[in-house]
């Protein structure tokens, strides 16, 4: 399947330069700025960013040695009443060890335009915030006061932390309109950096090279009858590279529909240590290339190491898997055994937490910790596993060789039909069966040797929704049916974490309301628990407003509430890939019976659609025959993605099955 290249390969450095027409400093906020009623590019934008600029300056100190300063300013137009969201602003910062990151605001005021001249209003103490989000990320909050329409805000912020390793990620695209947005890097010849560019809009890029010195302290002791401590100063000259980015007039982000992660496709830089070339040091290369990741990854402490530990377990899993004949026996054992030992608390990582022994003791742990273990437990017993490392839907699609592209771990276990993939993180997941914040295009499977290669981790196999509905029509409208209801893989996986931990009631008034407040009773659900079977919902259900009578006649949509009303796909123009999360099927087999007394006057006629490339299909057909009816319905999506090549052809499509589903059979009297 053919996806539209949405990132740049890592960048060299090349020498640019660009002129900056502008004096964009803070505290100089112009009456036309005030002034300014709409934004002139975009007249439905609620707010905008007049500009942005940030430095990121890895720098010297005696008492820390390098540290990474950033300094970041912004001037925000509002709009509309709606802009207004603006006046909150926030900076999320890391609390654990040598990642911990010092946060501070200055700067802010608020300016209005009154009578004709500037209020400028600071922020006072009281309007930041701070909050602590979990055990390792912190929140600072500033909101503006006396903020209204026309209303123009300024901050800065500044981040200082030991940690070198990551650049601040800059997003050039935003919600709302840029007008200009720099960002600048000061890096020391001894650092090499990965650079990673995402989105269709690319910066212009300046480079300049600048000599930099930088004085440290030296302490020497002598023994001898009485101990003498001696201090010396020296000077290191280094080379530093100032590496500068600038995009001008961003158009703003926009929201569509089925779209896996907006930020896969934002304008962004992305940047992390890659290489450390300390004089008269050998070079320590970190994520050159997948090689290097894969064993820089697999060298933790928190990684490789935990994989070997299985004394912890071996008593308790050795027992249920010795009667086991084959991989899949032994694979079904092992996950439900990791899943009942250890419980997910919430925490992504690739890396332990808590180290595998330790959560299996307490009985919870991070992700890394839970499927590191089950990777162990499934060597253990013979089987060839290896974890896979994952970038979540939430955290963007890992495409260059980085370590941060990651931030997930499952595992993958090789067999003669293939390789079966696994997490013990979910109680509702199965072979192959992953949650679906995991279904993010590739993974990275690493072995001992360190050696890794790609994995696959879009689903290729339908997930079924058979829908069986029989129904009786009453000369007034009234419909009374039975519908049984059967989901298979991911759909049921959906299922299962929908109805989990909800009680009937309340489950069955949900329902009730979304299918056009019909009443429902007789309710049954199987394989609620089994993840290997399918769910199956079964309920006998009534409604009075599910057709029309007019004149006489009735009006019905075979489908009822089943039906797709709507095109979800109605841009001119798409600019993301559609993603499905998984291929699926959707099919209804309808049988209606018509009241005494009707016949049928107008019914649908028979329609299929084909997509190129057996992308997916549509069938409807219908058949009458001694005052029943009998429609079958299937709508087949076969590939996860979409390109944005195909969208026309997936928005045509769209559009017929919509037309045909919402086509009504006209009953009359005989």
């Amino acid at each position: 399947m053919k996806i539209v290249k949405l990132f740049s390969s890592t960048l060299f450095l090349l020498l640019a330069t660009f002129v900056n027409g502008q004096e964009l400093k803070l505290g100089k906020v112009s009456v036309a700025e005030l002034e300014q009623k709409a934004h002139p590019k975009d007249s439905a934008a609620t707010a905008a960013i007049l500009y942005k600029r940030g430095n990121s300056k890895i720098e010297y100190n005696e008492t820390d040695g390098f540290v990474l300063v950033t300094d970041v300013e912004t001037r925000i137009k509002i709009y509309k009443k709606d802009g207004s969201e603006y006046a909150n602003q926030q900076v999320s910062y890391y609390l654990d060890g040598n990642s911990r990151e010092v946060v501070s605001f200055s700067d802010a005021y608020t300016y209005n335009l009154v009578n004709g001249k500037i209020e400028k209003i600071k922020v006072k103490s009281d309007g930041f915030f701070e909050e602590v989000v979990n055990k390792y990320r912190g929140r600072k909050k500033i909101t503006f006061p006396n903020v209204k329409e026309g209303s123009v805000l300024e901050y800065k912020y500044s981040v200082r932390t030991k940690n070198i390793a990551w650049m601040p990620d800059w997003e050039f695209q935003e919600e709302i309109p840029v007008n200009y947005s720099q960002f600048s890097t000061f890096v020391p010849e001894y650092y090499v950096f990965n650079i990673r560019q995402k989105g269709y809009i690319f910066p212009k890029i300046a480079v300049e090279k600048n000599q930099k010195s930088m004085i440290y302290t030296e302490k020497e002791r002598t023994d001898g009858h009485v101990v003498q401590t001696s201090f010396s100063t020296s000077k290191v000259d280094y080379l530093e590279t100032k590496t500068t980015y600038l995009l001008e007039n961003i158009p703003a982000m926009k929201e569509e529909d089925f779209v896996n992660n907006i930020n896969n496709y934002r304008s962004s830089l992305e940047q992390e240590l890659s290489m450390i070339k300390y004089p008269s040091a050998p070079v320590k290369v970190l994520s050159h290339d997948w090689e290097s990741v894969a064993k820089t990854i697999y060298d933790f402490d928190s990684f490789g190491p935990e994989l070997n530990k299985t004394g912890y377990f071996e008593d308790d899993l050795k027992p249920l898997i010795a009667n086991a004949k084959t991989a899949e026996e032994k694979i079904l054992i092992i996950l439900n055994f990791a899943k009942s030992k250890v419980k997910w608390n919430d925490y992504m990582g690739y890396s332990t937490e808590k180290g595998v022994r330790k959560a299996y003791k307490e009985g919870s742990g991070n992700i890394g910790d839970i499927n590191l273990m089950l990777t162990a437990m499934l060597r253990y017993s013979g089987l060839e596993a290896n974890p896979v490392l994952v970038s979540t839907r939430s955290n963007g699609i890992s495409i260059f060789p980085n370590r941060t592209a990651f931030n997930y771990v499952i595992a993958a276990v090789e067999t003669s039909n293939g390789k079966v993939l696994l997490d013990a993180s979910d109680k509702f997941s199965a072979p192959n069966i992953l949650p679906i914040r995991t279904l993010n295009w590739h993974g990275r499977l690493i072995r001992k040797d360190g050696t890794s290669e790609d994995v696959d981790l879009i689903p290729k196999k339908n997930s079924n929704d058979i829908v069986f509905m029989s129904y009786d029509i009453a000369p007034e409208g009234k419909i009374t049916g039975k519908i049984r209801r059967q989901c298979t893989d991911y759909n049921a996986f959906k299922t299962r974490n929908t109805v989990d931990g909800v009680k009937e009631e309340e489950y069955l008034e949900k329902l009730e309301n979304k299918n056009r407040k019909i009443e429902i009773s007789d309710y049954s659900r199987i394989n609620e628990k089994d993840v290997l079977l399918p769910t199956i919902e079964t309920y006998s259900f009534a409604g009075n407003d599910l057709c029309e009578v007019i004149g006489g006649k009735i009006y019905i949509n075979p489908l009822l509430f089943f039906a797709n009303e709507k095109n979800p796909f109605k841009q001119e123009v798409r600019e993301y890939p559609v993603d499905f999360g998984f291929p699926f099927l959707d099919k209804f087999n309808v049988t209606i019976k018509i009241p005494d007394g009707f016949t049928v006057e107008t019914l649908p006629a028979p329609s299929a659609i084909n997509m190129e490339d057996n992308v997916g299909s549509f069938k409807f057909n219908v058949a009458f025959n001694d005052n029943v009816l009998q429609l079958t319905v299937a709508n087949q999506i076969n590939e996860a993605i979409i390109s944005t090549e195909q969208y026309e052809m997936l928005k045509e499509y769209y559009k017929g099955l919509v037309a045909k589903q919402t086509e009504k059979i006209v009953l009359k009297k005989i």
